[in-house]
């Protein structure tokens, strides 16, 4: 399998199966490329939607042109403290930004969760995070106070004035539930609709299924979240003696 930077010719056929709706998987194939390669080239460079060979191509360069004269900024705490491969660590990081991105969350959001599971403390200031991504303190603030609306991080007072943000073992079941909450507020809302647009009209009967099957799923999602919380935070009981 190949290694090293896209080429602007594997720009090229990227930029065909886009145009031709293939998986970024069959491209990765027919590229002899990891999927996570090709999923992170498109996601950088304007999505299946925007994304152009010359544009990703040249926007590369200049990226990579930046970051030769780059001097770090303050201490670096290096990923190989472990006996961990850098490049590796950083393609991984790369790639779970890159999926978290495509469930939905913004690209800030995405590299501050993907920092915090990779930390091995689990938790970050606001000044590491800015130093680790080199973003703004407004850009981290930002997207800390979405992640931290959608119930997955945490704050933690540290010392003196400062927080801490974490990523626990808890954050997803809070995440689900908080998921439930808003999927059984939207049950409620269309059911309200029933009543304001005459229970048994088309529109009526359509919002009265909506609510049903909305709070259908909120119901397992809760039910779901709850025992996997149970079972997976169970401790193995010693074994007799």
């Amino acid at each position: 399998m190949p290694g090293g930077r896209l080429t602007q010719g594997e720009r090229q056929q990227i930029a065909l199966g886009l145009a031709d709706d293939l998986a970024y998987a069959e491209i990765a194939r027919r590229l002899d490329r990891p999927t996570s390669t090709i999923t992170r080239e498109v996601m950088r460079n304007g999505g299946p939607a925007g994304y152009r060979a010359d544009l990703a191509h040249h926007a590369t360069e200049r990226r990579a042109h930046r970051r030769k004269p780059a001097a770090p900024r303050g201490p670096q705490v290096s990923p190989s403290a472990h006996g961990r491969d850098p490049e590796a660590v950083s393609e991984y990081e790369e790639s779970f930004t890159t999926l978290l991105m495509q469930s939905g969350l913004p690209r800030i959001a995405s590299r501050v969760l993907t920092c915090l599971y990779t930390s091995d403390a689990g938790s970050l200031t606001a000044s590491e995070l800015v130093q680790r991504l080199q973003v703004s303190p407004a850009s981290v603030s930002k997207a800390i106070t979405l992640l931290e609306h959608q119930g997955l991080v945490l704050r933690e007072r540290a010392e003196g004035r400062r927080e801490r943000y974490v990523a626990d073992n808890d954050v997803w079941y809070q995440s689900m539930i908080a998921a439930a909450r808003s999927n059984l507020q939207l049950a409620e809302t269309a059911r309200q609709g029933v009543g304001v647009l005459g229970a048994g009209t088309p529109a009526a009967v359509r919002l009265e299924n909506m609510a049903r099957f909305v709070d259908f799923v909120a119901e397992s999602i809760t039910r779901a979240a709850e025992q996997a919380r149970d079972i997976l935070h169970t401790k193995a009981a010693p074994p007799p003696g």
